[in-house]
């Protein structure tokens, strides 16, 4: 069972995510490398919401192969490029996110390895197997 710290020597989080997890001895770790929003068919949408989807989706296929689920990450990296779409990327970040919430950090950058990209998602996940 992953224990949660949000000391109340500290403030809240922002939104919905946590300060710290505390993963069991004998859990196996996951960790997953920045996902794009791009498909199969190499097409690239145009805004952040679509992008983010995509993300998601991809990092459940990983996490899926990898006999995990959404309920077992216990960190998210999310790259925006702007801030004004950060909005967009946290409401999708929470519709996949479960409780307990993951620590989770979001950075603007200025730009990915391609200019069409709007955002990319790390994840690092934990499970007892």
């Amino acid at each position: 069972m992953k224990k949660i710290f949000n000391p109340p020597s500290g403030r809240r989080p922002f939104t919905n995510y946590n300060h710290g997890i505390l993963v069991p001895p004998g859990a196996s770790l996951l960790v997953v490398s920045g996902q794009v929003g791009i498909g199969l068919d190499d097409r690239i949408p145009p805004d952040v919401t679509s992008q983010a989807e995509m993300c998601f989706k991809a990092i459940g296929a990983i996490l899926d192969d990898a006999g995990m689920s959404f309920a077992d990450v216990i960190r998210i990296g999310g790259f925006v490029t702007t801030r004004e779409d950060m909005p967009a990327y946290i409401a999708v970040r929470d519709r996949y996110t479960l409780d307990p919430k993951p620590v989770s950090t979001l950075l603007i950058v200025s730009g990915f390895n391609r200019a069409e990209f709007l955002v990319e998602v790390e994840v690092m996940a934990a499970k007892v197997m």
